[in-house]
């Protein structure tokens, strides 16, 4: 028992063989060692165990399979989906997720945000973004804490930008080089291919590499000029500009 300047101690005592999740919430409990820790402890117990079901009665569910917070997500999209008046994809519960290639480093550096865990947090979060407001506002918090970005950062932050506009559209890949950008449509894309088509007949640049693929020519030798023509291309896709 600790007195005054005497440190407390409490030892815990288990069998020499014990369980996967026993070790797993042995290992929670010893890295729980600070003021406010109770919290994250019992988020670690709630991964382990898996949260009760939302939509019915049982005390655990399948939430340990894929992780509280990928359930969550899922969870809000099948919402999402359901207020639309949609029946939720269940081979895409995420809906449609958009990779963006513009062969140019994406990223934080170490020198402007020294935190490896600070970078971690700002990937996460970035990565979450819903709307181009939301990264707008952690780009003036990039500026505010660290100073102008550098470009690695800034073709992170459009990387983002373009993967909500494409993902809007139902676009799931776009890979833009030096000569050439590459468009992929998902199979519940907005697109028309009406549309399509007549892009390829009012612009030879346009062509279709596969069922589900349009490749435009255009001359992109810096990271800017191919944000610049990806937002071009994906406005004249748009059904506004249709």
């Amino acid at each position: 028992v600790g007195r005054s300047h005497h440190q407390a101690y409490a030892y815990l005592l288990t069998p020499e063989y014990i369980s996967k999740d026993a070790e797993k919430r042995l290992d929670a409990i010893a890295a729980a060692d600070e003021l406010g820790a109770g919290f994250s402890l019992a988020m670690q117990d709630l991964e382990i165990r898996g949260a009760g079901e939302i939509l019915g009665e049982g005390q655990s569910g399948e939430m340990v399979q894929v992780g509280f917070t990928l359930y969550t997500e899922m969870l809000k999209q099948a919402v999402r989906d359901l207020k639309k008046g949609r029946q939720p994809d269940l081979d895409a519960p995420l809906g449609v997720t958009t990779e963006i290639k513009l062969h140019s480093p994406a990223l934080l550096p170490e020198g402007y945000c020294p935190d490896i865990h600070e970078r971690l947090v700002l990937y996460k979060r970035l990565a979450t973004c819903e709307n181009e407001g939301q990264i707008n506002s952690i780009h003036e918090e990039l500026v505010d804490r660290f100073g102008l970005p550098e470009q690695p950062v800034t073709t992170l932050l459009e990387s983002h930008r373009l993967r909500l506009a494409a993902k809007a559209l139902g676009i799931t890949a776009i890979d833009a080089s030096s000569d050439s950008l590459t468009l992929t449509f998902g199979k519940h894309t907005s697109v028309e291919p009406a549309d399509i088509i007549l892009l390829m007949q009012s612009n030879k640049n346009y062509r279709m590499a596969g069922a589900d693929k349009l490749r435009v020519s255009a001359v992109m030798e810096d990271v800017e000029a191919r944000v610049r023509t990806v937002r071009a291309v994906l406005k004249q896709l748009s059904p506004k500009a249709a």
